[in-house]
C-alpha cells in the first residue's frame, strides 16, 4: 500500500522545484499540508499534491486562452 503522504523534499523533487518554493507554496495556502510530529515536519496528502497540480494545469489553460500567442512582433504602429 502506498503512504498516503509525502514529504516536502519528495513535493520538491516531483515538482522540479527548490524547498524554499515548496515551503512557500504551503505557507501561502496554495498547497495544503499537515504538520507532524514534535519538530512539525509537513506532509502533504497525495490527493492535495494531485489537487495541486489539476489547479496549476487549468490556471494554465485560463491564462493562455487570456494572452494569446501572437507571431507578430509587436512594431506594427
Amino acid at each position: 500500500m502506498p503512504a498516503r503522504f509525502v514529504t516536502r523534499r519528495q513535493v520538491a523533487e516531483g515538482l522540479n522545484i527548490i524547498m524554499a518554493q515548496c515551503y512557500a507554496l504551503i505557507h501561502r495556502g496554495e498547497l495544503r499540508a499537515a504538520k507532524i510530529g514534535r519538530r512539525g515536519d509537513y506532509r502533504i496528502g497525495r490527493n492535495d499534491l494531485e489537487a495541486y497540480i489539476e489547479r496549476t494545469y487549468a490556471e494554465t489553460k485560463r491564462w493562455i486562452a487570456e494572452h494569446p500567442f501572437s507571431e507578430s512582433d509587436g512594431s506594427e504602429d
